[in-house]
């Protein structure tokens, strides 16, 4: 198989981090107006993980990025750049990659944040691959990392429900000759749409007050259906575009690896795109949405499960606020 390869990265290992808290839809009985068969029949999702009280995105992120270090034969001292995806920064300044900087013990490497929602993962890879290729770096992890818990309306079963805390990286190194990398790729964003998905206050343009916290502005606000809709048309059509800038079919990808928003999400793309869900990776059961951090613990845990492993062609492709989205053709 040729491809039509325009990239400089390559993927040198992956890793994951998710808390230890297990919270099942039963658990979440507790707190809101649901079942474990309302949530598992919309959604597919049956459990998450949730921090537990001082556990953070960059304490996730470092972890994760040492497993993808361990994984690549690398350590912190190895690392030129951190790019760190990211909608629920432990701070707004500085940025959560400093932070996980200092934790991971990687004093070499400049770092900063990328903030793209559900995407940002993906977009943030592409970022890593400029740099790879401009000759600033040689090596750059990339993380993905989300503490979705804290920014949750629990009085609010719409979106309460679907997401978990986690977080995945990657280690890119520049391609070393054989066609091993980033073989092409595709993003979106259409702003017109973006109060679908967000979070109205608490930034600069609404400050938090004490009339915003009583009506709960700072928590995710989603339109289900309009997300829904817009997420199995743009990662279809993201994704033939990304096959097609790489002159490749779907028959020719081993393995699709979508972000986990929805399983019914996830089982429309596969259906447009005629991919059996036998060569889908589906996680969202155990962990559900955790946003930028999905793609990379789903591509840790399909390498670790021997789903996709040296020569496997992996498509990932993804969607969220923004709106954003995105499609990704990778090599391992």
């Amino acid at each position: 198989m040729s491809y039509a390869v325009r990239h400089h990265a390559r993927v040198a290992g992956t890793g994951m981090s998710v808390p230890d808290r297990v919270v099942t839809n039963t658990d979440l009985e507790e707190l809101v107006d649901t079942s474990d068969e309302w949530i598992a029949t919309r959604t597919g999702i049956r459990e998450r993980r949730m921090c537990a009280e001082g556990e953070n995105t960059a304490d996730m992120a470092a972890e994760a990025g040492r497993r993808a270090l361990e994984d690549a034969g690398m350590g912190p001292q190895d690392v030129d750049l951190i790019v760190l995806s990211t909608a629920t920064p432990d701070h707004l300044l500085p940025a959560t990659a400093c932070e996980a900087q200092a934790l991971l013990g990687a004093d070499r490497a400049a770092a900063f944040d990328v903030s793209a929602a559900c995407a940002g993962w993906l977009y943030s890879l592409l970022i890593a691959d400029g740099m790879l290729g401009s000759g600033a770096i040689d090596t750059a992890l990339v993380v993905g990392a989300e503490k979705m818990s804290a920014i949750l309306d629990y009085s609010d079963r719409s979106t309460c429900v679907l997401f978990g805390d986690g977080a995945g990286a990657a280690v890119l190194r520049r391609r070393d000759g054989d066609s091993a990398g980033i073989v092409a790729a595709h993003m979106r964003t259409d702003g017109s749409q973006a109060r679908l998905l967000w979070r109205p206050a608490g930034g600069a343009a609404q400050p938090s007050t004490e009339d915003t916290r009583a009506e709960r502005m700072e928590f995710v606000k989603q339109e289900g259906r309009e997300v829904f809709k817009n997420a199995v048309i743009a990662m279809d059509e993201s994704s033939r575009e990304t096959l097609r800038r790489a002159d490749v079919s779907i028959d020719d990808v081993d393995l699709v690896v979508p972000h986990q928003a929805n399983l019914r999400i996830i089982e429309a793309v596969s259906k447009r795109l005629e991919v059996p869900m036998e060569r889908v990776f589906v996680n969202i059961d155990r962990y559900g949405n955790t946003s930028s951090a999905s793609i990379p613990i789903a591509l840790d845990e399909a390498r670790r499960a021997g789903l996709a492993g040296p020569g496997s062609v992996v498509l990932m492709t993804a969607f969220g606020g923004g709106l954003a989205w995105g499609s990704m053709l990778v090599k391992l």
